[in-house]
């Protein structure tokens, strides 16, 4: 009998897996007899340029396949599990965890807690450590499986332990090291929380991590999410303007050390932080890449770069002429309240070169979770519709079509966080509504090209999108 089997859900077109007959409902046993524990371990033996795969067909007949292939090259399947095992949920109570400040009443998979380790790697998730043991830092290490994204907070391990209200949480401080020796690629994250883990305990956290250089490639300071739904939870404050500067000069003050010592900035504040001070964001060549995108360090940075980028590209096509003063078109943009003053700056400097053009940009207040929450990620659908349709009664035209980003959306899907479809918000107000990918090139063609849209499947609740990339975190 095999204790783990992994069921077959789809088979890629024109992929080794259907060359060699396997399909749909099958059950993987094993591989180069080896029982598949996971993803992990799944992906480690895959890596060979010949394996042996055992697969029982839906009759009950067994198969073993002997698969010749490229070093690295995909089966092409999909399982039904995709970690190939159950997933591990968080044993912390975080003094700034925004699962706790959600309302009641929503979707019960919003208020699942995941701290696994193979997320980390296949999806980027940050993980806290407290729930992984020697043997899956072992894997990590022999297997070379590369970023680890790693929710630190604070080196202070006493600390640590308060805050993630966790009494093994100082002590798993020590995994680091073994990454760190093990030479395995890691990112990490410090949520700041004012008064607890900033000033001088963020200067220790720093200096403590830039030990881990040059395997720890990059570090963000974030402030905590507040929700207005805290009632019984630890007293977390909102950070000043003048608490914003003192962090983000500390951060400056590293990132100085770090690129001179080995190239890197490292040390990197969220854009909310920057705004909050009032400074410009930096450079673009500060933020590394964009290493550290996915927790909103950069992302006003890179929209500004991608749309000027496209800016350029819409003169240049048209040798040196602007090329849109055919363009005539009234229409509004909706996004949160940290991205307003960018996406409406980049709306002005279109409408600047062409004259026909009309563009509404309207920040939408978080009413749904209290107006400390200021990313466009969180609006939700009655948020937005209830604030435009105020915008209409009070005579304003919302144009011919509502663009929205598609972070606003559960990935793949038309609907809110809230449960309101696309489909719902069009009817409440009357206008088409389109979805378009966060960035600033993706801004520019959709404004600009009426036809810009996206592919829906048959039955219209999800979609593919057809230009820029897949980054639905970036916080237009």
């Amino acid at each position: 009998m095999h204790k783990t089997e992994h069921v077959v859900k789809e088979v890629a077109p024109g992929s080794i897996a259907e060359e060699m007959g396997i399909e749909a409902g099958d059950v993987l046993l094993s591989v180069n007899d080896k029982e598949i524990e996971d993803v992990f371990d799944y992906r480690y033996l895959m890596k060979d340029e010949y394996v042996e795969a055992l697969v029982r067909k839906a009759d009950g007949e067994e198969w073993l396949l002997e698969i010749d292939k490229d070093y690295d090259e995909e089966l092409g399947v999909e399982f039904e599990n995709g970690l190939m095992s159950d997933y591990r949920s968080c044993s912390n109570k975080c003094i700034f965890c925004f699962i706790d400040q959600m309302p009641p009443g929503m979707r019960e998979t919003l208020y699942f807690k995941d701290d696994d380790s193979r997320l980390s790697f296949l999806q980027g998730n940050y993980i806290t450590l407290t729930n992984m043991s020697e043997k899956d830092v072992e894997r990590i290490i022999r297997m070379q499986l590369a970023p680890i994204n790693i929710s630190v907070q604070t080196t202070n391990p006493a600390l640590r332990c308060e805050m993630l209200h966790n009494r093994f949480a100082g002590e798993k401080l020590r995994f680091l090291d073994r990454f760190y020796e093990g030479h395995v690629e890691m990112n990490g994250q410090i949520v700041c929380c004012k008064g607890v883990n900033d000033g001088e305990e963020l200067r220790r956290s720093i200096t403590d991590l830039m030990k881990y250089l040059p395997f720890m490639r990059s570090v963000s300071v974030v402030p905590a999410g507040i929700t207005k739904y805290r009632e019984g939870l630890y007293p977390l404050e909102l950070f000043t303007k003048e608490e914003a500067e003192e962090i983000i000069d500390m951060i400056e003050q590293y990132q100085k050390v770090c690129f001179d010592r080995y190239g890197l900035h490292f040390i990197h504040a969220s854009d909310e932080f920057y705004m909050l001070a009032g400074r410009e964001f930096p450079e673009e060549e500060r933020y590394d890449g964009y290493i550290q995108l996915e927790n909103g360090v950069g992302m006003m940075r890179l929209f500004r770069e991608e749309f000027a980028e496209a800016m350029r590209s819409v003169v240049n096509d048209q040798n040196g002429q602007h090329g849109m003063n055919g363009v005539k078109r009234v229409l509004s943009v909706a996004t949160g309240k940290l991205p307003y003053a960018v996406i409406r700056e980049s709306a002005e400097e279109l409408c600047g070169v062409c004259p026909g053009l009309t563009i509404h940009v309207f920040p939408i207040r978080n009413e749904f979770f209290g107006e400390t929450i200021t990313v466009a990620g969180l609006v939700t659908g009655r948020d937005l519709t209830a604030q435009l349709r105020e915008r209409q009664q009070a005579g304003e035209k919302l144009g011919d079509v509502l663009l929205i980003p598609a972070n606003m959306l559960r990935s793949g899907e038309q609907v809110f966080l809230d449960d309101v479809t696309v489909r719902d918000v069009e009817q409440a107000l009357g206008i088409p509504v389109k979805v378009i990918e966060p960035g600033g090139g993706d801004f520019v063609q959709a404004v600009l090209n009426p036809d810009y849209c996206m592919e829906r499947d048959n039955d219209g609740d999800s979609f593919v999108y057809v230009q820029g990339y897949d980054n639905r975190e970036k916080n237009f």
